[in-house]
């Protein structure tokens, strides 16, 4: 787990224990003793990319710093109906506690994960990445990311802090490429900060444009078609990193990606996923 992401997992599980638990598990509380102790196994029931698990980790021990946990399975690995991704023991209570919040996420970020896979293997045997969007739950989006990374694929900006990405809407509000530029580096020169720039694109004159600004890293292709996109690579010759975005799909990928471009971006990596199936399941020593 990145360390810039901790901080955020951290209080997404503080959240996610005041909605599921508030101030008590009163089903829990009434008909489990306290000191009673039990087994779980997360069984896996759909195949995919399994992920979440260091987060599931997290969970529990966040409710039991002594929870013992076995793995059987990490972060990133196929798994397949029947598989144990992990045991874990503990106070009975605490395992019922962190079920639903455990499944929860496991099974949206293995969702995500395999969905990430799926696209990622679709680019296997060139130079291009696939990369997320902002396109994710709200409060969520750090396991969301976490999930693409597992998957195979590559994280665009996590938000609108660490990179600057200019869009149509900035571009025309500003009043074209070159002024909405210009503004940016300004701003950071004067804010002393140094993140990167993206501007998008949506012709090969505006290729011209923003080098004609200058201080662009990536230039975003926006909507173009894959012979339109290989004329724009060709265009760049290497001056900066560049990406491919609007209306891609499984089906198209592979021409853009031929095309020359470092990256694609594609938003149905986490905005339409199906959540990966499995379960916490009592189980004997």
């Amino acid at each position: 787990m990145k360390a810039e992401y901790i901080p955020f997992v951290d209080e997404l599980i503080e959240l996610a224990i005041r909605e599921d638990i508030g101030d008590g598990d009163h089903t829990t509380l009434s008909t489990i003793p306290a000191t009673a102790r039990g087994r779980m196994k997360l069984l896996v029931k759909q195949e995919g990319i399994i992920a979440g698990i260091e987060v599931a980790v997290k969970v529990f021990r966040r409710l039991d710093p002594t929870i013992e946990i076995e793995l059987l399975k990490n972060d990133g690995d196929r798994v397949k109906v029947g598989d144990v991704a992990f045991y874990v023991e503990g106070r009975t209570q605490t395992l019922l506690q962190a079920e639903r919040i455990v499944l929860n996420i496991m099974q949206r970020m293995s969702g995500v994960a395999t969905q990430t896979a799926i696209y990622a293997d679709v680019l296997k045997g060139t130079n291009c990445k696939v990369l997320d969007t902002r396109k994710t739950t709200p409060g969520m989006r750090v396991l969301d990311k976490m999930a693409v990374k597992i998957g195979g694929g590559e994280n665009h900006r996590i938000g609108l802090f660490d990179m600057v990405l200019l869009k149509d809407n900035h571009i025309d509000f500003s009043g074209g490429i070159v002024e909405a530029i210009t503004n940016v580096k300004e701003y950071l020169k004067a804010k002393d900060k140094n993140i990167p720039i993206e501007c998008e694109v949506r012709s090969l004159e505006d290729i011209d444009l923003v080098f004609e600004a200058g201080g662009v890293d990536r230039i975003m292709f926006d909507n173009f078609s894959p012979e339109l996109t290989k004329a724009a690579v060709e265009k760049v010759a290497g001056r900066c990193s560049t990406e491919s975005s609007g209306g891609i799909t499984l089906d198209t990928m592979r021409a853009y990606a031929e095309a020359g471009v470092d990256y694609i971006s594609v938003g149905a990596l986490t905005h339409q996923i199906k959540s990966l199936d499995m379960s916490l399941k009592a189980c004997d020593k």
